[in-house]
């Protein structure tokens, strides 16, 4: 693999100095700036052999590096082994950022490249700001890589499908009147709208065009009269033809939308730079004032509807359903020597597909035994895929896409000894996940503001996690989805009512152990207090926490108190749909420490 890595970035190189390019940026993203891209928009991976969802490449006439993030520090490490493409750590404090790196390396009055398609227009404009200090300029040059690339798959082309009104709990026409209520209030003619969530939740449609995410590839056009979806024509079924007539929706091919923006005919068009990329951006009619501004549309799809939230509930209690029956057969499989962290991926699918309305996993499943699990995102391969023992811990994050909600959950599993390290590790992070768990707040408050809480076991023992503590989750949906965070990072939006966020404290110790407890919440009402009213978070996720790494005697009364009930709600609610060996398993699982 290592070659054929070599042979490509040769041809890139190639290609770049007939177009007197000196450097090439390849981010791992798509035209609509998704977290997660179909096989087509690759071009990352390709290029380097990196798998990791979040990573961007550079390439001169003689380096090339990689800057991504802590969670694929020990990933992108083995991945880029004998390619010779350089490992840049990002946020740590001797890693230069993109730019700088090429106002080091490159000389005044050289291009820089960039395929605007795949960077926003925020990111172009911060970027030429940067670099133009040193009088390097940067170019949009198109898709390079597609010009190398010789068996590129295929645009994804499925069908996009209608989400049920049962479901989704408002019409699109209804979430269309509160658009363009909220477009009325900004003083702006229209809406443009890039993000394929954003989409797919303002249609009540959604698609198979991206691996574990239900979205079309697409774009759309909102004014006050007329809503335009540019979409490829072999997506559209009869049914779904019928369905955008009937709300007088407009359909246009996808690659028409930059002919149509140079024609628009409006005053004022809001569209966010940090979600739009650099091409569309640059096609919208000059005549046309672009409004900077957030999409409505992020805020009002966090906020889920009682609909939704019903949806959600019975969700978590199925995939529960599915859990207990998975680490119950875990515990006994363990013992045969025969497991291996993709046999039990496998078997988890079985359970969970077992479901009604199981329309597919969210993510890749993390699978990670013993040291695998300090790979914040590691993904089992032939060759990496380890054998289960009953000693240490299992790391396993996975997460299922139901008709009614999207699921994501982290379960640290003591497979049987462990050392002191690893329990004392596993108390820290169950206490910083309980802290947060717990937290009661005034309304206003950011994620940042409640951080610290799951940090602060860890920190007292100048321990650290680089990832955010708590994202937010789509409701059949991208597993992760804004505008609310948990995270060191200062993100100005406030947890309101209806928001869904995961609660994931870790820590991760290379060529040891890696531990993770995460639960999915939703911000609800905790009623009136001293200078106005309060939230807390209702913990949604239904499962056991494994008990058997815990030191009891590092917990608080309140701690213990808050685990036991859990665990008491965990029995309750899927106990009815266990048979008596499951109940049996369960009971034990969940009983009081």
């Amino acid at each position: 693999m290592e070659q054929i890595i070599n042979e490509r970035i040769h041809a890139l190189r190639l290609a770049l100095q007939a177009k007197s390019i000196s450097a090439f940026i390849i981010p791992g993203t798509d035209p609509h700036l998704s977290e997660y891209v179909a096989p087509y928009w690759e071009t990352r991976e390709w290029i380097s052999g990196f798998t990791g969802s979040a990573g961007t490449i550079v390439i001169t006439e003689h380096e090339a590096g990689l800057w991504t993030d802590s969670r694929y520090f020990l990933q992108a490490a083995q991945q880029l082994e004998g390619t010779g493409i350089t490992l840049y750590k990002e946020m740590l404090p001797e890693t230069p950022t993109i730019t700088e790196f090429l106002c080091q390396h490159l000389s005044s009055g050289e291009n820089v490249g960039i395929d605007g398609q795949t960077f926003s227009a925020a990111q172009v404009e911060r970027m030429r700001q940067e670099l133009e200090v040193e009088n390097i300029h940067l170019e949009s040059c198109g898709d390079l890589i597609g010009e190398i690339w010789k068996d590129r798959p295929d645009m994804p082309n499925s069908p996009a499908f209608i989400y049920d009104l049962t479901y989704a709990g408002k019409s699109s026409q209804e979430k269309l009147e509160a658009i363009r209520s909220e477009l009325k209030k900004q003083k702006t003619d229209g809406l443009f709208l890039s993000a394929l969530d954003e989409i797919a939740w303002t249609l009540n449609l959604r698609g198979s065009d991206v691996h574990c995410n239900p979205v079309i590839v697409s774009y759309l056009l909102i004014t006050q009269n007329n809503v335009t979806f540019f979409i490829s024509p072999e997506k559209i079924t009869g049914e779904v033809e019928n369905y955008l007539n009937a709300q007088q929706i407009n359909i246009q091919p996808y690659n028409e939308v930059e002919n149509y923006l140079r024609k628009l005919n409006i005053k004022r068009l809001s569209l966010n730079p940090y979600k739009t990329n650099f091409a569309i951006y640059s096609a919208v009619n000059p005549d046309c004032k672009i409004i900077h501004d957030e999409s409505p549309v992020t805020l009002l799809k966090a906020i889920r509807n009682e609909q939704e939230i019903n949806g959600i509930h019975a969700a978590m209690q199925r995939d529960g359903v599915a859990l207990v029956r998975f680490l119950k057969w875990l515990e006994k499989a363990v013992a045969s020597g025969q497991e291996t962290e993709l046999s039990i991926d496998k078997k988890l699918h079985e359970y969970r597909a077992a479901q009604k309305l199981y329309m597919g996993e969210s993510f890749d499943t993390i699978a990670g035994y013993k040291e695998h699990g300090a790979i914040v995102h590691y993904s089992a391969t032939p060759e990496s895929n380890a054998t289960l023992h009953p000693k240490g811990f299992l790391l396993l994050d996975s997460g299922a896409q139901y008709m009614d909600g999207t699921t994501d959950i982290t379960r640290t599993i003591a497979l049987g000894e462990l050392t002191e390290e690893e329990k004392t590790d596993y108390t820290l992070i169950l206490k910083g996940h309980i802290a947060l768990a717990m937290a009661k707040f005034p309304e206003g408050t950011r994620g940042a503001q409640l951080d610290v809480l799951a940090r602060m076991p860890i920190w007292q023992h100048k321990m650290n996690f680089l990832h955010g503590t708590g994202h937010g989750v789509g409701h059949f949906l991208s597993v992760h989805e804004g505008p609310q965070s948990i995270r060191m990072n200062e993100n100005p939006v406030i947890l309101r009512p209806g928001m869904v966020t995961s609660n994931e404290p870790g820590v991760y110790k290379s060529g040891s152990h890696g531990i993770r407890t995460e639960n999915l919440t939703l911000v609800r009402k905790a009623g009136e207090g001293m200078f106005g009213n309060y939230l807390e978070f209702e913990t949604i996720t239904l499962c056991p926490i494994c008990k058997k790494g815990i030191i009891k005697e590092m917990l608080t009364i309140e701690e213990i108190e808050w685990l036991n009930t859990y665990h008491q709600n965990v029995y309750d609610k899927l106990s009815p749909d266990l048979n008596k060996e499951e109940r049996l398993w369960l009971k034990e699982a969940t009983a009081a420490i």
